[in-house]
């Protein structure tokens, strides 16, 4: 028997599927259409929320929404991670997130509320942070071995806060090899660790300079030594930590992400907005020059390499630090 097709049923099929997806297509196209909020795993008042504020206003005067950072600290960094994750892939959550909750700790928790390789989408790194190993000044160090000595001198009582995995091992191989007893203080956000710093309760830290600037230009916080690739114009006498010690730790970087499933001309719409923003020379010089941060804004792809790469070798770190996930 011959059939024949009931083309009056597959168009209309094809009509409301149209018509269904049309919203759907003018939501991208006229995106965004309501407040977006920007999602960061680190409390008020550090470098990554201030570049982050710094971020949303430019956005918010170019789309005319309003752009809102939402500070979700704690946890390892894994309580913001969760909350990017697990936002609308819609476009009205990104996110402003370091190396740490993307690379690292799938090698430090034995369970992530989040998929690290798949639950974020990049969009493009934005800056390496220029990380300071830094003292109060009243501790009268200067260099990595005259912290070695204090520390030494005075066992059990000198402790330090940073948010960076790679610098913890750092300071866990340094105290092995020089067997000093350094403890390390967990804090929530830059902010805690410079108040931690000038009140002695966590005299050493490593820090992002962007969170200390003043307090290293009034003699109150000491520089030692720098993890980035070069030495910053700003401190030009505080030597990297390859000069100072001899070791090669990656630096640690802040890159822009949303929730997995985000539509890419939103992806791409966005990108666009963030490298005419950040290569303004006025806003470059402001916002990073001047903050002591260095620019890395990119290509999408070029950064989802990156990350894949970054990967790769904190899983190597882990290894040969023996780390086991807790």
């Amino acid at each position: 028997m011959r059939r024949f097709l009931d083309w009056p049923a597959i168009v209309g099929a094809l009509l409301m599927a149209w018509s269904a997806s049309a919203p759907a297509q003018d939501a991208i196209k006229d995106w965004p259409t309501r407040t977006v909020r920007i999602v960061i795993p680190l409390g008020a008042g550090g470098g990554g929320d201030i570049f982050a504020r710094l971020l949303a206003e430019e956005l918010q005067k170019k789309f005319g929404q309003s752009f809102i950072v939402e500070n979700r600290p704690g946890g390892g960094l894994n309580i913001g991670g969760r909350a990017c994750a697990e936002s609308a892939p819609d476009g009205h959550t990104l996110c402003v997130m370091s190396s740490e909750p993307v690379v690292y700790n799938q090698f430090l928790f034995k369970s992530l509320p989040f998929n690290p390789e798949k639950d974020f989408e990049p969009v493009t790194n934005l800056f390496i942070n220029s990380v300071a190993l830094v003292a109060n000044s009243k501790l009268g160090i200067k260099t990595i071995p005259e912290m070695i000595a204090l520390a030494k001198a005075q066992p059990g009582t000198l402790s330090y806060g940073t948010f960076s995995f790679v610098l913890v091992q750092y300071m866990e191989k340094l105290k092995k090899r020089e067997d000093i007893d350094i403890v390390r203080v967990p804090f929530r956000s830059g902010n805690e660790i410079v108040n931690a710093i000038m009140s002695g309760t966590a005299p050493i830290a490593f820090l992002g300079l962007a969170n200390m600037l003043p307090q290293i230009r009034s003699g109150h916080i000491t520089g030692i030594a720098l993890n980035s690739y070069s030495r910053s114009p700003l401190f030009p006498d505080i030597p990297t930590l390859k000069e100072a010690s001899g070791e090669d730790v990656p630096p640690t970087w802040f890159g822009l992400f949303v929730p997995a499933g985000t539509p890419r001309p939103i992806i791409q719409k966005l990108h666009a907005e963030v490298v005419r923003i950040t290569g303004d020379p006025g806003w470059r010089q402001r916002n990073f020059i001047d903050r002591a941060i260095e620019y890395a804004v990119g290509p999408t792809e070029e950064f989802a390499r990156f990350v894949v790469e970054s990967r790769k070798k904190a899983g190597e770190i882990a290894r040969e630090a023996g780390i086991q996930p807790q």
